[in-house]
């Protein structure tokens, strides 16, 4: 049977994977085919050892066709994969943070003059400023003790738009409990409760401040409910992508095959609804503060991780009165954005350009 087995259906493939060939990117293109058959990709003859093929092929456009047709005794045969070029791809990372609501409480609670008077923001700040770090916060309509988007003032407008350069805010759930509140929900469930905190987001913060969501409180999801999604702009969703003795997890109920490539590798499309879904990289909460740097110089030197670092945490881990806070939290932080400026990647929002891939990721933007 003929196959292509690399590059995989929807790759998002940038230099690492290949070299530059007269405005193009060249790449190697792998499979397997009957022995006696005949093989061309793209029309070009492969070359074949066995049941195995080759051939290159430069890619041009953002996305593009590979086909593979065999030949032989039983006919014809011709399997196809599409890829995506990222084409202005260099060294990025982004860092998002869920489950916030515990600092806009705070802020709403002790009427604060300045966002930055609460500690939290006020750390998130500081390591801009350091490192000229980007941040998404995900977060909640309501908490558990009542309080709700609505009652937060509108008063600091003009602070949220004077620092979203590097601050954004996005959607991640209605609420934090019940745990997977979105693994069954409807399109119209999901699709209400985005809208309701975005609506919120753009009230009090202003439009500059809204981002699409990225991440999706559990990360899991009815693949019929995407559309929703990429209705509302959403281009990205990153996830975990993990086997478990039940499947896979955070995987946004993606396929089997899908969600093992994705655990290897860096980025995938969905043609159908144009999302691409991420690896997460690195949880800074789940990860003591000596293994950063160690867990960081492994996804480097891995060229199917390496070019983007998609990094990640919880609010809930800063605060002394969580259960499970974490003293040393913003260290981590520190740790990991150190290294990753240190080695030359650039802060970004996934929802510009191809993964923050866009031609003026360059300018990095510090707070005055």
């Amino acid at each position: 049977m003929l196959k292509i087995t690399e590059p995989f259906h929807g790759a998002v493939v940038n230099r690492r994977h290949g070299e530059a060939s007269d405005g193009g990117l060249k790449i190697i293109v792998r499979g397997e085919a009957p022995l006696r058959d005949k093989v061309t990709v793209n029309g070009q003859p492969a070359q074949q050892a066995g049941a195995a093929f080759s051939a290159e092929v430069v890619l041009r456009e953002k996305e593009t066709d590979i086909v593979a047709v065999a030949a032989g005794a039983r006919g014809r045969q011709e399997h196809r994969v599409r890829v995506v070029w990222d084409r202005h791809s260099k060294p990025r990372y982004r860092f998002s943070i869920d489950d916030n609501s515990f600092f806009l409480r705070d802020i709403f609670k002790q009427g604060y003059k300045s966002l930055f008077d609460c500690f939290y923001p006020a750390g998130l700040r500081d390591l801009n400023r350091k490192y000229g770090a980007k941040f998404v916060l995900n977060i909640y309509y309501a908490t558990d003790d009542g309080f709700e988007l609505p009652q937060f003032s509108d008063r600091y407008k003009g602070e949220w738009r004077d620092n979203a350069n590097w601050l954004k805010l996005a959607f991640h759930a209605y609420t934090d409990k019940p745990d997977r509140p979105y693994q069954y929900a409807t399109g119209q469930k999901l699709g209400n409760d985005l809208d309701a905190v975005a609506g919120q987001i753009r009230r009090f913060a202003g439009e500059e401040v809204y981002t699409p969501p990225t991440v999706i409180h559990w990360g899991m999801l009815q693949p019929a409910v995407l559309p929703v999604l990429a209705k509302r702009g959403v281009r990205v969703l990153s996830g975990m992508f993990r086997r478990t003795s039940g499947g896979y997890d955070v995987n946004y109920m993606l396929d089997d095959d899908r969600s093992e490539w994705l655990s290897r590798n860096e980025a995938l499309k969905d043609f159908e609804t144009g999302i691409v879904f991420s690896m997460i990289d690195l949880v800074c909460n789940n990860t003591p503060l000596d293994r950063i740097v160690p867990m960081l110089e492994a996804v480097a030197r891995d060229a199917n991780r390496a070019e983007i670092m998609d990094l990640f945490t919880h609010e809930q881990y800063f605060w002394p009165f969580f259960k499970a806070y974490l003293p040393d939290h913003f260290q981590r932080l520190d740790a990991a954005l150190r290294w990753v400026t240190e080695h030359g990647y650039a802060p970004v929002f996934f929802h510009e350009g191809l993964l923050g891939g866009a031609e003026s990721m360059d300018s990095r933007e510090f707070s005055p």
